[in-house]
């Protein structure tokens, strides 16, 4: 089994959540602030260094120029869980509408595979 690229224990501690009530929402949230960074991304993406050797290994067919997760990438995602975790809703009432703020693009763009 893959190591996750960011742990249910680090997305608590990012949103500084103690308890266990919320994880199945936390849990959630990460699958998709995973997703949406490694689809930004436009590679494959992998916690560790054996991880993506086992998937070559096995003939996954991976995209071009694989990446080990960086701290970048784990910033990224995790800076994309708490607006997700925060933001419940499409819309915020009683506030001018904008763009949420966040650092995610600022942290994937540089490794983001361009031109495919």
């Amino acid at each position: 089994m893959a190591t996750p690229l960011v742990t249910l224990a680090q997305a608590k501690a990012h949103l500084r959540v103690v308890s266990d009530l919320e994880d199945p929402d936390i849990q959630l949230k990460l699958n998709a602030a995973i997703q949406i960074a490694v689809e930004y991304l436009d590679r494959d993406v992998f916690a560790t260094a054996q991880d993506l050797a086992d998937a070559e290994a096995s003939g996954q067919a991976l995209k071009p120029d694989p990446l080990i997760v960086t701290d970048m990438v784990r910033a990224g995602i995790l800076l994309m869980l708490g607006d997700l975790y925060a933001n419940r809703e499409e819309t915020v009432t009683g506030t001018i509408a904008t763009q949420l703020p966040t650092g995610a693009r600022a942290c994937l763009r540089p490794l983001r595979r361009m031109g495919c």
